[in-house]
């Protein structure tokens, strides 16, 4: 149960203050980016991503399609927020991955680079969490 804990809340890696900086600008940006630019519209009308998601044969697309939905919107705000931030990370990195490797696997390189960009900055969050100026660093902090 602890290391679920430590997963999900904690066990941030420390970095000297430029880094802890760096990594706490690009968290707020790149998950209300992720969010608004691309999960709010999703939310609002699902039935674009749910017909994608029949499309590229996924068993039971509704499921799927506002899986998609949810991860681009909610769990990119929790990543902004620093909260539950790798577990958010994870979930975000599947919808990248599928966007990048199945919904655009014939397109060209420069169609595919948003995607991948979003996904190698998920990465990031996985394994660095989300830093000292977090949801999550005050959680372990008050235990």
């Amino acid at each position: 149960m602890k290391a679920l804990k430590n997963f999900a809340f904690g066990g941030a890696v420390a970095l000297p203050f430029g880094g802890e900086f760096g990594l706490f600008l690009s968290r707020i940006f790149i998950g209300l980016s992720m969010a608004f630019a691309h999960g709010l519209g999703k939310i609002q009308d699902p039935s674009g991503v749910i017909k994608g998601a029949a499309g590229m044969g996924f068993p039971m697309p509704e499921f799927f399609g506002w899986a998609a939905a949810i991860s681009e919107f909610v769990f990119a705000l929790l990543l902004a927020l620093g909260l539950a931030t790798r577990p958010a990370a994870l979930m975000l990195i599947a919808t990248m991955s599928v966007a990048a490797f199945v919904r655009h696997a014939p397109d060209d390189f420069a169609t595919k680079e948003k995607a991948l960009l979003y996904l190698a900055v998920f990465v990031i969050y996985l394994f660095f969490g989300g830093g000292r100026w977090s949801l999550d660093a005050l959680l372990v902090k008050r235990k």
